[in-house]
């Protein structure tokens, strides 16, 4: 074999080889696959996984992805209803259910994204701008959860709604697929990420908040006082019942003790005369005791009743 074939042979084998490989394509589990030959979509769209076949330099292999996508919108400033500028953040998931229709329609993500932004961007703005405030941050007329006063001023502070931010979310997403329905995408999910004044609202609406909590703490601390008042006057009421309750019955118990002694004192003086003069000896020593000390002196008449058991004393 001469050289030039070799050549030959060879250049034919790398020829062969890049033919090969540009004939062949491997699906991924989450890829699906728009043949296009020249730029123009050819068969259907390919979603099993595994190595495929396609024509080689003529044809090409256009990937989409199987799996959910996200849309992340801009943040915009929109007026509601009652003509209240908010700022609102939205997000969406999306997915690509007809290849063939998106890569026609749309050609690529990032064309997608463009669209989604048209679609999502202004579903939203027309949805805020057909409600009121409240609708869009509360989804349901539930009672407050806390009790007492904080509870019936911010039942009264909290208007009914009739629509909620769940269903204005549902509301737009449904728009938003209906917009879509020829594109080959389906929006699965779309959420308010967040929704907050501007700023030149922001600072009257804190003032407000404010204003509102010290009316609560005010009327805590009303409400408060005239129960420590109430608690106090009661108190009070409680304390002279008892100590005249207890005055009434030291007072009787006192009563009857010296009821009784009179009464021993009495039976015991009219015994017998030598009972008598036990008795008056007795008292008139518990008189001494009482009434004399070493430092005492006293000027009694030699007739004193009081002197008499003193004279005696030899």
């Amino acid at each position: 074999m001469n050289k030039g074939l070799k050549i030959l042979l060879a250049v034919l084998a790398v020829v062969l080889a890049f033919v090969l490989i540009d004939g062949m394509y491997v699906v991924n589990e989450t890829e699906q696959v728009i043949i296009t030959q020249f730029g123009n979509p050819v068969g259907e769209a390919v979603g099993d996984p595994g190595l495929k076949f396609k024509t080689p330099f003529v044809q090409k292999a256009n990937f989409f992805e199987k799996r959910y996508l996200e849309w992340d919108g801009d943040r915009n400033q929109v007026p509601t209803k009652d003509k209240k500028f908010i700022f609102v953040d939205t997000y969406a998931r999306w997915q690509i259910t007809d290849p063939l229709q998106f890569f026609r329609r749309l050609g690529d993500e990032r064309g997608a994204q463009s669209r989604l932004d048209d679609i999502l961007d202004g579903e939203t703005r027309n949805a805020i701008a057909s409600h009121d405030l409240v609708e869009l941050i509360r989804s349901t007329n539930r009672e407050p959860a806390s009790e007492g006063i904080i509870s019936d001023i911010v039942q009264d502070s909290l208007a009914d709604i009739n629509v909620g931010r769940d269903k204005i979310q549902e509301e737009i997403q449904q728009l938003a697929n209906q917009r879509a329905s020829d594109l080959g995408i389906v929006i699965l999910d779309f959420r308010f990420k967040r929704i907050n004044y501007v700023e030149e609202v922001r600072r009257t609406v804190y003032d407000r908040m404010v204003s509102e909590r010290n009316r609560i703490a005010d009327k805590f601390r009303s409400e408060g006082q005239g129960e420590a008042s109430r608690i106090n006057g009661e108190k009070d009421r409680e304390l002279q019942t008892i100590q005249s309750v207890a005055f009434r019955e030291a007072e009787t118990i006192k009563g009857k003790a010296d009821a009784e002694a009179a009464a021993i004192y009495n039976n015991a003086y009219n015994k017998t005369r030598q009972a008598r003069e036990l008795y008056s000896f007795t008292k008139s020593m518990e008189a001494y005791v009482n009434s004399i000390d070493e430092s005492t002196s006293i000027i009694l008449s030699t007739n004193s009743e009081f002197f008499k058991y003193l004279n005696s004393i030899d």
